[in-house]
C-alpha cells in the first residue's frame, strides 16, 4: 500500500494530518495540539516516507528495518548541486536525522499511551562505545554524525540584486524581515498585524522555535516597504495575519510556506542567485551583525536561540577578517634571537 499525506484545510490552515495508519494518524492528531505547524507538517510527511520504504504494520518495525532506512535515505539521489558541480548521492545527515526523530517520537508516544501492541521503540538512542567510562558506565556514541558547519552567508550584491527582481512590496518586506531582522521564514509568515511596532523599530515574534517568544528589532527600511504593501496591496479582510496570498482563488488567505518557497525559487532563478535560500539570509543578517559588533547575548536574543552554545557559531570570522588578525599577531609568535636576527 502507498500512503499518502492527506490535509484538511480551513482558511488556507491545515487543521488536520493523516496518512492512513491509525497510530500514526493518532499520534499526528495529538502533534497538531503540541508542536508548530511547520514541524508538524515535516514529521507527518517524514512518517509518510519511512512508512512507505519499510512497509510494515507500526508494531511489526523491528531496529534492523531502520537502519535498513537509513541505508536507503543515503542511497537516494538528492537534487542538491555542490560548488564544483556534482551531484553528491543520498539526503543530507540532518534529513535523515530529523526523519528518525519523528520516528523515535511516534513510538515515545505509543509507548506512553500504553494501550497499543507497540512495546519498545525501535530507533536507538545511539550506538555503544567498546570503552566504558572512567565511572564504569556505558557509552554511546550518536546514530548518526551531523557535520558541524559554519552558516554560509549571500554576498550583499547578490541580495539586492535579488530584492531588485521581486514584483510585490509584499515579497520585498519578506525578504527584509530575514535579512535584516534574521528571522526565520515560519516565523516571518506568522506575524500578525498587531505584532508590528514601527515606533520602536520591533516585531513581536509569537511563534518562535520551540514555542519560544521573543521581541525582534528590523531596520527602518523594513518598516517603509511594509507601509507600502499594507497601503497597496494587502487584501482588505478581517484576518490578523499579516502576509497575504494577493492573487488567485486563494486570495486574501495567509501566505504559506510553500508559497514562498515556490516564490522564492522563481526569482532565485530569476536574479541568477542560485545560493539563497530563506536561511541564509538569516545567516548572513546575523553573521554580519556579528561582524558589527553586537554582545552574543543580544545576537541569541535577537537569533531566538534557545542556548548560547547555538549562537556561538557565529564567532567565526570572514576570510579577510582572518587573514587581518593572524598578520597583526603572526609577528608576536616566534620572534627570532638576536643572534638569528643579525645572521638574517
Amino acid at each position: 500500500m502507498v500512503y499518502q499525506l492527506h490535509r484538511e484545510v480551513r482558511d488556507g490552515v491545515p487543521v488536520r494530518l493523516w496518512i492512513g495508519l491509525d497510530l500514526v494518524d493518532e499520534y499526528l492528531e495529538f502533534l497538531g495540539c503540541r508542536c508548530r505547524r511547520n514541524t508538524w507538517l515535516n514529521y507527518a510527511y517524514d512518517l509518510k516516507i519511512f512508512f512507505n520504504i519499510i512497509d510494515k504494520p507500526v508494531d511489526k518495525v523491528s531496529t534492523a528495518d531502520v537502519f535498513r532506512f537509513i541505508e536507503c535515505q543515503r542511497q537516494l539521489d538528492a537534487p542538491v548541486v555542490t560548488a564544483d558541480g556534482q551531484r553528491p548521492r543520498g539526503l543530507c545527515t540532518r534529513t535523515v536525522k530529523r526523519r528518525l526523530c519523528a520516528l523515535s517520537g511516534l513510538y515515545s508516544y505509543l509507548l506512553t499511551r500504553d494501550d497499543t501492541p507497540v512495546r519498545r521503540n525501535p530507533v536507538p538512542s545511539g550506538l555503544p562505545r567498546r570503552s566504558p567510562s572512567p565511572g564504569g558506565a556505558p557509552r554511546r556514541d550518536p546514530l548518526l554524525r551531523a557535520p558541524k558547519t559554519l552558516p554560509q552567508i549571500v554576498p550583499v550584491e547578490q541580495v539586492q540584486r535579488f530584492l531588485a527582481s521581486l514584483n510585490t512590496d509584499r515579497d520585498k518586506a519578506i525578504v527584509l524581515l530575514m535579512a535584516l531582522g534574521g528571522l526565520r521564514k515560519s516565523e516571518a509568515l506568522g506575524l500578525e498585524l498587531g505584532d508590528l511596532n514601527p515606533a520602536q523599530h520591533s516585531v513581536l515574534v509569537r511563534h518562535g522555535k520551540g514555542g519560544r517568544e521573543r521581541l525582534c528589532y528590523v531596520a527602518p527600511l523594513f518598516f517603509k516597504v511594509l507601509e507600502r504593501y499594507l497601503r497597496r496591496e494587502r487584501p482588505a479582510v478581517e484576518h490578523a495575519a499579516l502576509f497575504l496570498v494577493l492573487k488567485g482563488p486563494r486570495r486574501g488567505q495567509p501566505l504559506s510556506i510553500s508559497g514562498l518557497n515556490t516564490i522564492i525559487a522563481h526569482h532565485r532563478r530569476l536574479a541568477q542567485t542560485p545560493d539563497l535560500t530563506c536561511h541564509r539570509l538569516r545567516h548572513t543578517c546575523l553573521t554580519m551583525l556579528r561582524q558589527a559588533g553586537m554582545s552574543l547575548e543580544a545576537l541569541q536574543q535577537q537569533a531566538g536561540h534557545q542556548t548560547i552554545d547555538a549562537t556561538r557559531v557565529y564567532l567565526h570570522l570572514s576570510n579577510q577578517q582572518l587573514q587581518e588578525e593572524y598578520l597583526k599577531v603572526s609577528s608576536r609568535l616566534f620572534t627570532p634571537s638576536p643572534m638569528e636576527a643579525v645572521n638574517a
